[in-house]
């Protein structure tokens, strides 16, 4: 079984090689890993070049203009061939050798469509400081009602849904991962597997939690998203997962 790993990349030349060396580390070895960068004005394209001897052809890239993160995670996903598709951002790592192999120990059961997992938040200039501590264990699908989803940076699936059910929404500013979540798993009733294992170590100050404007737009958009994929919510409903992420402080599990 083939495992399609995708990274997206734009002037990532500080976080870029703990990406592609924690997938260089997977004790699973059948994995295809694509890069897609946005014409990086940094060292970016470099250090992909300087790494791509090391996967012996199992990488493939290109760098040229994009529209948008979601765009370019598309642009990946149709380059890949593998039976498996997943995204790994680049300032994230997996810290755990093992993670792709659960995952393909997971998919052996042929009536799972998709599985997740979770995920470790940590201090960018202390990678060893666990700030948040998120689970995708109490997810349910009901929760997609309230703003809430499984870690979407560890969500693998056969990527012949992508072609069935459609990719990402490019007309989605930051929520389009959540979108895509809500109709394959809501809409298209995917059969899914929780991993109870953080997956991966993620760097804080991402775009949906950067300031009061993205999370307004964040949560524009998670409305639109339930309604077109038939799911009532409003505004008001929403703000109660901020109340819950309070508690996910405490929670680091070191």
């Amino acid at each position: 079984m083939m495992i399609s790993l995708i990274t997206v990349t734009y002037n990532s030349e500080r976080t870029l090689r703990d990406t592609i060396q924690s997938v260089l580390n997977q004790t699973y070895s059948d994995i295809e890993y694509i890069v897609i960068d946005g014409l990086s004005k940094d060292c970016t394209v470099d250090i992909i070049r300087e790494y791509e001897p090391l996967f012996q052809g199992r990488l493939k890239w290109k760098s040229e203009k994009d529209n948008g993160l979601y765009d370019a995670m598309n642009k990946g996903i149709s380059m890949s061939t593998g039976d498996i598709v997943g995204i790994i951002n680049s300032d994230d790592f997996y810290h755990r050798r093992d993670i792709i192999s659960k995952i393909v120990e997971t998919f052996q059961n042929k009536k799972i469509q998709a599985a997740y997992g979770d995920v470790r938040f940590v201090n960018p200039d202390n990678l060893g400081k666990t700030v948040r501590y998120y689970s995708s264990g109490s997810f349910s699908l009901r929760r997609f009602r309230y703003g809430f989803m499984p870690a979407h940076p560890t969500f693998f699936t056969y990527r012949k849904y992508f072609e069935e059910f459609g990719y990402y929404k490019t007309d989605y500013r930051i929520a389009a991962d959540y979108e895509l979540l809500v109709r394959f798993l809501h809409t298209h009733q995917l059969k899914t597997a929780y991993i109870p294992l953080d997956f991966m170590k993620m760097r804080t100050g991402g775009i949906s939690t950067a300031s009061i404007k993205s999370n307004i737009i964040l949560n524009k958009e998670i409305v639109r998203a339930c309604s077109e994929n038939g799911i009532w919510t409003c505004m008001p409903l929403l703000f109660l997962k901020y109340f819950i992420k309070i508690f996910e402080l405490f929670l680091t599990k070191e």
